[in-house]
């Protein structure tokens, strides 16, 4: 009877950690793949990957996101590479190059301002 409770207990333990192993990030994925994945959809004028992505505070501005490079052509990132800092700020490093009629424009990628929602890291614009 003391063995069966002595094992009942390790493997209560060893749940108990492994879902707490798995949950470090709250069973959330990657804020930076999030981030980088909603880059990428507002190059794109995404509006579906734009929505997933956007947290509810932000809402609001689905449309000024879906479309900011609508008009443009020859919209890319170049460089981009991100880093959590295990907060709600991912930073990056690169730009998004647009040219508008003959003029090409650079605008620098930024931080970024994370927050997890609904079980998943959701972009919630820029931060300092």
């Amino acid at each position: 009877m003391k063995r069966i409770t002595l094992l009942s207990l390790i493997l209560l333990l060893i749940i108990a950690v492994t879902g707490c192993s798995d949950s470090a990030d709250g069973g959330a994925g990657d804020p930076v793949q999030t981030v980088e994945q909603y880059m990428q959809a507002k190059v794109d004028s995404d509006a579906t990957t734009i929505q997933a992505l956007l947290c509810s505070e932000m809402e609001s501005v689905l449309e000024r996101e879906t479309r900011t490079f609508d008009s443009v052509n020859g919209v890319e990132i170049d460089g981009m590479t991100c880093t959590y800092d295990g907060g709600e700020k991912v930073s990056c490093d690169g730009r998004i190059v647009a040219l508008y009629g003959t003029e090409e424009n650079e605008f620098p990628l930024t931080n970024y301002r994370v927050v997890q929602e609904d079980g998943e890291w959701k972009w919630c614009g820029e931060t300092e």
